[in-house]
């Protein structure tokens, strides 16, 4: 993979430095924007576009959630990878949901870091074990409010197959050459699929698929 070029936005200076120190070992990644918050990251995005943003959620200024709606809205092809020491569900659904292409914990490893940033790179989306659970705690517990696929809604067998194997984490081409279709009709219906869902990104359609049961 070509030069993956990174943002990091934390306001405590001390850790922004370390995850760039820690990630300096794998050289197909740049940090190319260091930011104290989100109004700080969004100005500088004017005139330098990263790949990934490492985001932290409590800064002052325009917090991580603020900015991960922002930045998704006005550059879906970023990449937004949450890492911050919050292990409340409640952020997690929302930022998914929202714009977010993965949550990570700030003890996560450095290797989990760049795995994470490679993902979300190939796939659009990362689902650690910490995400993983609480889809599971979500798609058990579910309340009468949670959007269901039930008689209201149908998809076709291909919207179908494809949400399968999205979740499965096949990458778009993946999935194109196993269902022998274009990339363009896979994109067509992942675009489809997150309109009717209400989702931002791939992130999203896969984080509200696995929540309401949709794949087996």
């Amino acid at each position: 993979m070509d030069q993956i070029k990174i943002g990091i936005a934390d306001d405590h200076k001390i850790f922004r430095k370390g995850v760039i120190l820690s990630l300096r070992q794998y050289t197909n990644l740049s940090f190319i924007i260091e930011a104290d918050n989100g109004d700080e990251m969004i100005e500088k995005l004017a005139t330098e576009k990263p790949d990934v943003i490492l985001l932290d959620l409590r800064m002052p200024g325009k917090d991580g959630i603020e900015a991960t709606k922002e930045i998704s809205k006005k550059y879906p092809d970023i990449r937004i990878l949450i890492l911050t020491m919050y292990e409340d569900e409640r952020f997690v659904s929302h930022l998914m949901e929202n714009g977010a292409n993965g949550y990570l914990l700030k003890n996560a490893e450095p290797a989990e870091i760049k795995k994470a940033i490679l993902e979300v790179m190939v796939k659009g989306f990362y689902l650690n074990n910490f995400v993983n659970r609480i889809l599971l705690k979500k798609s058990t517990n579910k309340n009468k409010a949670t959007p269901s696929l039930n008689s209201e809604v149908v998809l076709s067998d291909k919207e179908k197959e494809v949400i399968q194997l999205l979740c499965r984490e096949y990458t778009a081409a993946e999935i194109a050459t196993k269902m022998e279709i274009s990339s363009r009709t896979v994109e067509s219906i992942k675009d489809r699929l997150m309109e009717r869902f209400g989702t931002k990104n791939t992130a999203g359609l896969v984080f509200f698929a696995v929540k309401n049961n949709l794949i087996d």
